[in-house]
This record gives C-alpha cells, structure tokens and sequence, in this order.
C-alpha cells in the first residue's frame, strides 16, 4: 500500500499540485484504504505544527518582507556594490554578497530569489550582463541564505532532531561562506571572460556613508544571531524582535513603510506562513504513514545492506537528497526525509549537527539544478528568460556548490568548529 501512496504523491506532483495538498491526498488516499478513522489525520497534523520553535517561521518570513518593503534589502545591495562594484563583474558579485547579508531571514531560499531578483536581475541586465547569468548567479546565490544563520531550515532541521538552534546556526556559518566565496570567484571570472562592466572605485566617504545607510539593516542580523547563541532569547523571541525591529527601522529610519502597506505586508506573510505550517502538517501525517508502514528501518536496511562505509553512506544521501531538492522545496524535503535519514547517519557515526548542515546544504543545492531546480524556474520567470538559458549558465555555478558540498562532506570540522567554542 505504502508503494501506491508514492505513487500517488508523485503523481500529483507531476500534474503540478501544491507539495501540501499533495501530501494530503497522499495520505487520504492511506487513511481511507487502511479503515483508519479520519480524526487521525487533524490530531497528527496539530501535533506536527504543535512545537514551540515553530512559532519563529512566521516571525521570520514577516521580518524578511518588512525587510524587502522596508528599504532594508535595497541598503544591504547598494552597500555590497560600492564595496564590490569597482571590480569586473560587481554588481554578480554584489548580487552574491547582499544574499550573504541578507542570510535567510526572508525564510528559505526560493523566497530570497523572488526577493532579491526582482531588483537585482533587471538591474543586472540593464548594465549588459547577459540574461541567462544575471538569472543564474541570482538562483546560484539564494542557497548561500538558508545555510549562513540564521535560517529557517536550520530551524526545521532543529526541531526535527532536538539539536540546539544556536549551534546549527554556528554550524551552517562556515560552509555558507565557502558557498559565498565559491561563487563569487565564479562570478569573477565569467565576468572577466565576457567582459561584464564594473564601476568607479567608491571612495572611502562613500563606502563610509553607504555603511551608516546600512548599518542598521546589518545590525538585525547581528542581533539576531548572537541573541539565540548568547541564550538571551530564544528563536521564538527572536523573530518578533526581528519584526518590531525591522518595522522601526523601515518605518522611522528608513522612512519606507507606511500603515497601509503594513497591513498588505502582514496579510502577505500570513499566506506564507499558513502555506508553510499546513506543510508541516501534512509532512507529520505523512511521516507518521513511514513510521507505520516501517519505511524508515527499510530505508535504512536498504543503504546499510549496500555499505556500512561512513562516507559511502553520506555519499548515497547526498545524490538522494540533491535529486529529491530539484523538485521539492526545502523545508517539505526536510520534514519528510530528515528524521530518516538522520538516524542512519548515526548509526555510521556521523555527527548529528554535521549531518544536519549536510543535510541543508544538498537541498538548497538541489533547487539550482537544472532542468527543475525550483529557484531556477523563479529566476527565469523574473528575468523572462528561458529556464534553458538559465540552467546551461547555471552550471559552472552548480560545480563549485558540489564542490563546497565534497569539502563539508569529508571535512566534519567545517560545521563542528564554531558550535565547539561554545560549549
């Protein structure tokens, strides 16, 4: 029966359903074969959205769009150009940059490409940069967001494992940087070959005063992060001093938010945060239907059967969840295959924070690969180019976050080294 649920989930996901509903029917389609009463399915889905740290994901993605509308996301691009923009290429290594600032806090990272795309790909193709790579290096560097902290999938990730929230954060700061730096010198030299523009060098009083413009929306990051880290709030708190936080600064400071566009801000976020609980409810009925049908002993039966090597295992999840990630998004992923995964992660002896940003770091990897990479199809549609285009330019990118994915793989002190200062 489990087989035919599968199949029917596929097939709804083929025919183009929203990942909710298409779990949804998936495990209707269980629960009426099975005779098993239908007050299973809301118990199982209040119990799935029934955990505290989950609270933060409306917090965030509320914080995220009164960033966007805010002025504070514009700041945060014009600061990463005057310091990048004099080089050949800039405003690709800018584009980069903001989305290292910017960190995720919009909630995941398809939402960081509709969010910086919309002002950094017409921008980019206006200066000449072809359209297929301003498209591109916008999709490339959403996934750097949900790794460097904080993030909303480190969040799930958290939630799903019991592991501290501060600590996964600390964990993802390392690789997210390597991502970012990865890129940037593919940026770099694809620029250099095409002869991309670059500005004029800004002068220190402009780098100056485009720092104090910034400042503030830098400092809600800082606050953040070190908040949760130090233990003087928890995610929860977080995100709502991140929305009292950005809604001053966008309303007194930056002067960009008005009552009436507040109101059209939170009405946006309260879809998206719907959207993404139903999600997570569905995801524990759906997780509760494995458990059940004891699909996570025989997925772990089926890859220790084929090696009980360490890194053999880790390589086999990699190429699962890299193809899962093409066409799901990244918290769905998380929430259907973490706990399962995870669990033969340990028993090969991986650590479970290691394996947490693995974890992340191949799904948000798996929205940039093409031909269905879901960031890619966002980009695209901004940019109102191919999705052809953008996958064959997308690629060299694609390589170097395979590559930063090798390193985090092999090298576990990646992710251990910061979360060790702090215990």
């Amino acid at each position: 029966m489990i087989w035919f649920v599968f199949l029917v989930f596929l097939l709804t996901l083929f025919l183009r359903f929203p990942i909710a509903f298409a779990l949804g029917l998936s495990c209707l389609v269980y629960i009426v074969a099975e005779g098993i009463p239908l007050i299973i399915i809301p118990m199982k889905m209040f119990s799935g959205i029934d955990v505290f740290v989950l609270l933060s994901i409306p917090g965030f993605i509320l914080a995220g769009n009164l960033m966007n509308y805010g002025g504070l996301t514009t700041k945060i691009i014009d600061f990463c150009n005057h310091i990048l923009g004099h080089i050949r290429g800039g405003l690709s290594l800018a584009n980069i940059g903001a989305s290292m600032l910017f960190a995720g806090i919009s909630g995941t990272a398809v939402s960081d490409t509709a969010s910086l795309g919309s002002v950094l790909i017409p921008a980019m193709k206006k200066e000449g940069y072809d359209s297929g790579f301003s498209c591109a290096v916008t999709a490339a560097s959403s996934t750097v967001g949900p790794i460097i902290p904080p993030s909303v999938p480190m969040i799930i990730a958290a939630t799903l494992s019991g592991l501290s929230v501060g600590k996964l954060f600390l964990a993802g700061a390392v690789p997210g940087f390597l991502l970012g730096a990865g890129l940037m010198v593919v940026a770099y030299f694809i620029s250099v070959k095409r002869n991309y523009p670059k500005h004029p060098k800004s002068s220190l009083r402009q780098i100056g005063d485009s720092f104090i413009n910034t400042f503030w929306a830098l400092l809600m990051t800082f606050i953040i992060l070190f908040g949760i880290i130090g233990g003087i709030f928890t995610p929860t708190e977080a995100s709502i001093i991140a929305v009292v936080y950005a809604f001053i600064i966008g309303r007194y400071v930056y002067k960009k938010l008005s009552f009436k566009r507040v109101q059209v801000i939170v009405l946006d976020s309260m879809k998206t945060s719907a959207s993404l609980m139903i999600l997570v409810g569905f995801a524990n009925l759906f997780g509760w239907i494995l458990i059940t049908e004891r699909m996570p002993q025989y997925i772990s039966g089926q890859i220790l059967d084929f090696s009980s090597n360490k890194y053999m295992v880790l390589l086999l999840i990699n190429l699962l969840l890299i193809f899962v990630g093409t066409f799901m998004e990244t918290i769905a992923a998380l929430l259907i295959l973490f706990p399962i995964l995870l669990k033969v992660a340990i028993t090969v002896g991986v650590d479970p924070i290691h394996f947490s940003v693995i974890a992340v770091l191949n799904l948000i990897i798996g929205l940039t690969t093409p031909p269905v990479g879901v960031c890619l199809f966002v980009a695209s549609s901004i940019g109102k180019t191919s999705i052809g285009k953008v996958s064959k330019a997308s690629l060299p990118f694609l390589f170097v976050s395979l590559g930063v994915l090798v390193l985090v793989t092999l090298i576990p002190e990646l992710s251990l080294f910061l979360p060790g200062l702090f215990e």
